[in-house]
């Protein structure tokens, strides 16, 4: 709870009003810092709430960089707030993906740069400790100086260094060489087509050899509790349920995390955000995002 005595002392409403507007301007950023290590738009807005009333609270005088103040504190609550994630994560009811964000709605989000955003890098920070997911992200995402990035994270210039190289050897490793943002767009397409319609050939035809499809319902709507793998499997599974899945479904196409999305309504309500990670196998990845309160952001933003 803020002192009013010592906001009455700091200059009071005129004070408090320059302090939300320095907070307003540097929000974009902070957010972005907040989601790519969260994975969470919803965790992340609850932070920087957080983040909010911690500035409001603090001897402002003494800040000389507001900007890196701020990103500091942000930081540090997502590494503490990461880590209660996952003990969370660990008892979700079928597979974990991260909450999508309107990247279309939201340009702010990727202004800077936008690594570390898309589904497949995002994946693949969840395994990262949470202070090596934060030095990558803020190296890779916001080129942030290893000198600084060491200031915020507590360690040593050379401790952060030896971080982001493992971070991002361990992402290189892992992560297949992603197809233009127009072919990622035709796959897409093209796999709405043919899974509308059930068509296994086709369905075979887009996806790489290993394909693995992930359906996050959370346990609040009817979705697969494990990963499909392998082409054929994934495209009999998709088959299996076409006719049910895709009556009277409408389809709109977005931008989330950065790349080109399927927004799937029934009577004009969001049930499933659709989206493929791919490479020159093929789709490697299809994402089902269908838990309602993931999904809920977007729906009210689009």
């Amino acid at each position: 709870m803020r002192d009013i005595r010592t906001e009455s002392r700091r200059g009071g409403t005129e004070d408090l009003d320059e302090a939300a507007a320095t907070f307003e301007s540097l929000r974009p950023r902070l957010f972005g810092i907040a989601y790519r290590i969260l994975s969470s738009a919803t965790e992340a807005e609850d932070l920087l709430q957080d983040v909010w009333l911690r500035w409001q609270a603090y001897d402002r005088d003494t800040v000389a960089d507001p900007g890196a103040f701020l990103a500091t504190v942000t930081t540090r609550l997502a590494i503490n707030a990461l880590q209660s994630a996952r003990v969370r994560r660990e008892t979700y009811v079928g597979p974990w993906l991260p909450e999508p964000v309107d990247t279309g709605n939201d340009p702010h989000l990727g202004a800077e740069r936008g690594e570390a955003l898309s589904f497949a890098v995002l994946l693949l920070l969840e395994k990262l400790s949470p202070t090596e997911r934060a030095a990558y992200v803020l190296r890779e995402a916001f080129d942030y100086p290893y000198r600084r990035i060491a200031e915020i994270i507590e360690a040593s210039e050379a401790a952060v260094r030896q971080l982001v190289s493992r971070a991002r050897k361990r992402i290189v490793s892992e992560r297949r060489n992603p197809v233009t943002r127009d072919e990622q767009r035709r796959l897409l397409t093209a796999f709405v087509a043919a899974a509308r319609v059930g068509d296994l050939a086709k369905l075979e035809e887009l996806l790489a050899a290993d394909v693995i499809s992930y359906s996050d319902g959370g346990g609040a709507v009817r979705a697969a509790r494990f990963p499909v793998v392998g082409a054929f499997r994934v495209a009999k599974f998709i088959r299996a349920f076409a006719s049910r899945f895709w009556a009277g479904v409408e389809v709109e196409w977005a931008d989330v995390n950065g790349q080109p999305a399927a927004l799937l309504r029934h009577d004009g309500e969001l049930f499933t955000v659709l989206t493929v990670n791919a490479s020159e196998e093929g789709i490697d990845q299809v994402l089902w995002l269908m838990n309602p309160a993931k999904i809920a952001p977007l729906s009210a933003a689009s």
